[in-house]
């Protein structure tokens, strides 16, 4: 990996496992990874955010979305490492198997989903800048992306540097994430912590209007 692969120097992504992640993702985890009251949490973001009858990907997904279960979507895709995860999860109409770390364009075709959403996975991308160039690609113009993130994670896959920030500045990690993507509005930062559970923050990004990516 070249600095040209992310836009940071390479040492930035490297992890303490430096194995291929469909060995860590063999086995399923029907488990969740943030508080009851946090995930009611991220739910009522996603209920204020995206409207009913939205085309919803859900990247790095897994057998939940944290989708509102009593709003209809359109279509509600899901890209993860796990087939038995995602043909569990409910919400999905499709999905699809796929190492982004490897191979960091979305197999789906261009100016399609409305939302783009990430929920507590980001801290694992090792190519960042290049999954979300390929998130605008799959976003229509004015669709958005949400990427919800807390202190959680699995020390052996999330990348060096996302271990060595604050909060603040992990926020600014991913809103530079769009920036250096392009394509994107400024990002802004939202805090949506519960009290007595874990933190969930959220940086949320607009595709840009005039942008008409294939």
């Amino acid at each position: 990996m070249t600095s040209e692969d992310t836009g940071f120097p390479p040492q930035f992504f490297q992890r303490s496992d430096p194995q291929t992640d469909e060995f860590f993702y063999d086995q399923p985890r029907f488990v969740t990874h943030i508080d009851d009251a946090t995930i009611t949490a991220l739910t009522d973001l996603y209920r204020e955010s995206i409207p009913p009858g939205s085309r919803v990907l859900d990247l790095m997904s897994s057998w939940v979305s944290h989708l509102p279960t009593d709003v209809t979507y359109e279509r509600v895709a899901g890209l993860g490492m796990n087939e038995q995860e995602l043909a569990s999860n409910p919400q999905l109409n499709d999905y699809v198997v796929h190492n982004l770390n490897e191979r960091p364009e979305i197999p789906l075709l261009g100016n399609t989903f409305d939302f783009v959403i990430n929920s507590v996975s980001v801290q694992y991308l090792t190519r960042p800048t290049q999954v979300f160039a390929s998130v605008r690609r799959v976003l229509k113009p004015g669709g958005i992306s949400i990427v919800a993130f807390s202190h959680r994670f699995f020390p052996t896959k999330a990348v060096a540097v996302w271990q060595q920030l604050n909060r603040d500045d992990r926020a600014r990690l991913v809103a530079s994430y769009h920036v250096l993507a392009g394509g994107f509005e400024e990002p802004i930062f939202l805090d949506r912590s519960p009290e007595d559970a874990d933190p969930l923050w959220a940086v949320i990004a607009k595709k840009s209007e005039e942008v008409l990516s294939g």
